[in-house]
């Protein structure tokens, strides 16, 4: 008589890789359809790639269109705003921090996010990214900035930048805290080369 062994058979299971939180810094103003349609074909994009979204928790300009983009994407959508901007806020974000000042809003920001995208902007915009610059030459983090640099808006940003690289005041070089990209298909191409698994 032959007896059957029952052997259970394991099945491997998939490997998750979790979303990223992409922070965006964009601006909040109306803008012309040339800065809009990219910032929503990268909203498309972090909702199509499984990541989530950060941003400043307004829901009027460029800021709308980010968190409605990636929210119809599936996105989860993750605001921080500060308190003179409450009137501003985006109703149904996923979560919504409000900072005591645009100082912890920034560190919230960073401190949310694996990945920061610079978009369009103003001043503001302007002054979130050069702190997160600043913290990174500084080595308190080592999370990837991206610039999208639409219609090249910021051809002048990168200019300066390299003048005080060649001048010998920005160390280390710009390569090492700030990579450029010219569409949000590079944006998401840089983002997935960025992580440990390149899923």
């Amino acid at each position: 008589m032959v007896k059957r062994q029952n052997k259970s058979i394991k099945i491997a299971k998939p490997t998750v890789h979790p979303g990223l939180n992409i922070c965006v810094f964009c601006s909040a103003n109306e803008l012309p359809e040339k800065f809009t349609q990219p910032a929503e074909k990268l909203a498309k994009l972090i909702a199509e790639h499984g990541h989530n979204l950060v941003w400043g928790g307004s829901d009027v300009g460029l800021m709308k269109i980010m968190a409605a983009g990636a929210q119809a994407g599936g996105a989860k959508i993750i605001g921080v705003s500060v308190d003179f901007l409450k009137h501003k806020l985006r109703a149904n974000a996923d979560e919504m921090i409000i900072a005591k000042d645009l100082g912890e809003r920034k560190a919230k920001m960073l401190e949310r996010s694996d990945v920061i995208v610079l978009l369009v902007g103003g001043t503001g915009t302007l002054d979130e990214v050069t702190e997160i610059i600043e913290y990174k030459k500084h080595g308190h983090h080592d999370k990837p900035i991206i610039v999208l640099n639409t219609d090249d808006f910021y051809i002048g940003l990168k200019a300066q930048f390299l003048r005080m690289e060649t001048e010998g005041m920005l160390t280390p070089g710009l390569d090492q805290l700030v990579s450029f990209a010219e569409t949000p298909e590079e944006v998401i191409g840089q983002i997935q080369l960025s992580r440990p698994d390149n899923a």
